[in-house]
Parts: structure tokens; C-alpha cells; sequence
């Protein structure tokens, strides 16, 4: 459910660029999300839908485009992508514990297409 109030932050984000650009209507919002975000993309397209209502952004599609997790082991540099069917929070080449995450936690808004 937590959805609901980070796509209320989104349409306000939208809202204040599109106001900015004198748009009339939003048609698209592109918005970049990393792997390990537990948001699931239609929830969040039916919970936009119902935050922009009355809006200039009511009826706007998202698009979503997915970050894959990557990992970056501090002990070899060997660089790998989480494999989210075992959850590996090791090194994929020297199973070291020491990794750090590169990407997949992202959430942006990327663009927004408008009228």
C-alpha cells in the first residue's frame, strides 16, 4: 500500500514541471526503477491513477523502466548482477562479503511527456 503516497509524491513532482512548461495535459511519465524496489508496476500505474484523478496528469501512462541490482566486490572489482532468485550477497568470483551496490535502488522520474 505504500504505493499510494509515493505516487502522490510523483504526481506532485509532475505537476510542479509540468506547471513549469505551461503544460495542459500530461500524457506519459517515464520513471526509472531499480530492481530491489519491492513496488510493483501495475499497483503503482492503478494508484496514479486514482492520486490524478481531476489532474492535468489524469490518464497519463506510466512507462518503467527496470535498474537491474549490480554489485561490486571491494576484495577482487569483479562487478556481477544480483540474481534475485537466490539472493547472493556475496562475490560471484572470489565469495567475498565485502560487495557494495552500484545500482538498483533507483527511483526518478526520467521525464515527462506532455501537451
Amino acid at each position: 500500500m505504500h504505493e499510494l503516497s509515493i505516487m502522490g509524491n510523483i504526481l506532485d513532482i509532475v505537476l510542479e514541471y509540468a506547471g513549469k512548461a505551461g503544460a495542459k495535459k500530461v500524457s506519459k511519465i517515464n520513471l526509472i526503477i531499480g530492481d530491489l524496489s519491492d513496488l510493483i508496476p501495475e499497483w503503482m500505474q492503478t494508484y496514479f491513477e486514482f492520486v490524478s484523478k481531476d489532474t492535468i496528469a489524469e490518464n497519463a501512462i506510466l512507462e518503467i523502466n527496470r535498474v537491474p541490482a549490480v554489485i561490486r566486490c571491494k576484495q577482487c572489482n569483479h562487478e556481477f548482477t544480483l540474481n534475485r532468485e537466490n539472493w547472493q550477497f556475496s562475490c560471484a568470483k572470489c565469495n567475498s562479503s565485502e560487495i557494495e551496490l552500484l545500482s538498483g535502488r533507483e527511483f526518478t522520474v526520467e521525464s515527462i511527456e506532455v501537451e
